[in-house]
This record gives C-alpha cells, sequence and structure tokens, in this order.
C-alpha cells in the first residue's frame, strides 16, 4: 500500500502553480496551491471567475503539465505514472469531449474499451448508462443533434462507465433539466457512499452546499480557504463576531463564501440609468 493511500488521501497538491507566457506579460493562473481531498469526500472547488479553477482541474487531470509543485491521486505521483492514474478517474470538464459523428452508444462502447473494459461488459454499461440517463430513446441519433443537456448527461455517463475512484466534474449541472439534476445528485451522492472521491467546480452555490461536505475556495490564483462547510461557517462568524456583526440566521455558503473573497465580490452596485 502506498503512503498516499494510508491516510486515505485521494488529491494531495504541494506548491502548485501554473503561469502562462513570459516577461512583463506573465500571468500566474494558479499560484502555490496545497490541496488535500480524503478519499470518499464530496469536495466542492470554489471561486470568482478567473480564479484558477479550470486551470487547476486541468492540472489534476493530466491535461496541462504544471510549472512547479507536486500532483498526488489516489497515492500516484501524476507526473510519473499519467496513464495509471488517468485509468482510475473519470473527468467531465469545459470540452465535454464528446464525438459529435458517433451515437451516444458508440460513445460510451468507446469509452469504455478504450478505459479497459471487455466488448461485452463496455456494451452492458454502455445500456445501462443510457437508460438511466434517459437517452436511450434515440438509439441512431448523432451526438451532434443532442441538446446541451443532453450531452452533458451523456459526458457523465462517459467519465463513470469505468467506475473510477476519483471523478472531476466541472459545471457538471449546467444546462441540465431539473428532472435529470435530481437524478444525477442521488447517483453522485451514492458514488460517495461507495467510497468515490467527487471533485465539483460549480457557480451555483445552493447545489454545492447541498451536495459538498468539503470546500475549498480560491482567489486570484491562490488558494483563501479550505475545510468542511461547518468548519468555514464557523471561522467566518467567529471573525464576524470580533468585528460585531455576529448573531442572525445561519450563514450559506454563498454568504461564507463572499466573506471570505472579500467584500467588494458582494457589493451592491447600481446603474442609474436603469433604475
Amino acid at each position: 500500500m502506498r503512503a498516499g493511500e494510508m491516510n486515505d488521501g485521494a488529491i494531495e497538491t504541494r506548491g502548485l502553480r501554473r503561469e502562462f507566457g513570459d516577461g512583463a506579460g506573465k500571468l500566474v493562473a494558479v499560484d502555490g496551491v496545497d490541496l488535500s481531498v480524503r478519499a470518499g469526500q464530496f469536495f466542492g472547488f470554489l471561486g470568482p471567475n478567473g480564479a484558477g479553477k479550470s486551470t487547476t482541474i486541468k492540472m489534476l487531470t493530466g491535461l496541462l503539465a504544471p510549472t512547479a509543485g507536486s500532483i498526488s491521486i489516489l497515492g500516484r505521483d501524476l507526473s510519473k505514472e499519467p496513464v495509471e492514474v488517468k485509468r482510475q478517474i473519470g473527468v467531465v470538464g469545459e470540452d465535454l469531449a464528446l464525438y459529435d459523428r458517433l451515437t451516444g452508444a458508440e460513445q460510451l462502447n468507446f469509452v469504455g474499451r478504450m478505459s479497459g473494459l471487455d466488448r461485452k461488459t463496455a456494451a452492458q454499461r454502455a445500456g445501462e448508462l443510457l437508460e438511466f440517463m434517459q437517452l436511450a430513446d434515440r438509439p441512431k441519433t448523432q451526438i451532434a443533434e443532442y441538446s446541451h443537456g443532453m450531452q452533458k448527461k451523456l459526458a457523465l455517463a462517459s467519465a463513470v462507465i469505468h467506475a473510477p475512484r476519483v471523478l472531476f466534474l466541472d459545471e457538471p449541472f449546467e444546462g441540465v433539466d431539473a428532472v435529470a439534476s435530481v437524478t444525477l445528485k442521488a447517483l453522485l451522492s451514492r458514488m460517495t457512499e461507495r467510497g468515490v472521491t467527487i471533485f465539483l467546480t460549480s457557480h451555483v452555490l445552493e447545489i454545492v452546499e447541498r451536495l459538498c461536505s468539503h470546500v475549498a475556495i480560491i482567489q486570484k490564483g491562490k488558494l483563501v480557504a479550505q475545510g468542511s462547510v461547518e468548519e468555514l461557517r464557523a471561522g467566518v462568524e467567529a471573525k464576524r463576531m470580533e468585528e460585531g456583526a455576529g448573531g442572525g440566521e445561519k450563514m450559506t455558503l454563498e454568504e461564507i463564501f463572499l466573506e471570505v473573497v472579500g467584500g467588494a465580490a458582494g457589493e451592491k452596485r447600481e446603474l442609474e440609468w436603469l433604475a
């Protein structure tokens, strides 16, 4: 057993950094991020637009090389064992990575086979996933003709067909209707109950609060908070009490988020010509 697995570490980063460009035009998108996600956690990764969330996920999934720092997934060094790591993870990213000219069944069978499943198992799981995602009624329809919501569901099906131990989700509920959203949330919750680690980014903080037990907040490339939702809530409420602004109802994750990233993010502004 590897050291990372002995302490149940599913995702660990140390000094993770990513720069773009050089000289005066250099942009530091991710700056010294230390993440720690335990196995079986439903982990929310939050931040304003442009904070570094998607860049971080691309590095964690091997799509983008870090400028500096280390990444360990399930106790394996991603830079040294990329193929072994990728066999253990599933990804739904910004780019859904679907093959437009295939049908849903062809897409899932292809991904299943590429992930190491035998032909029979891949076909069986593809059929079950299409039924579960309510995509089985259009067997000959090419993915290019799917709605955005249907493509999102197929992308999630592609990400889980090989039963990954870690699942990365970048805005998975965007464009998904309410009925499908409930089904997907139930599926993801069952996966964590079985020990799968889920790493989620979403701008819909109500969803994150409902699903995630732990969160991290990134701002301008730096990690500014990390812990359980209750730990973050307690920390922010204690700070507000010290400032004489405590009391009242239990803080929502949205309120915690705005407090952590700074008052300017939640500042109310008006356009006089629209008032």
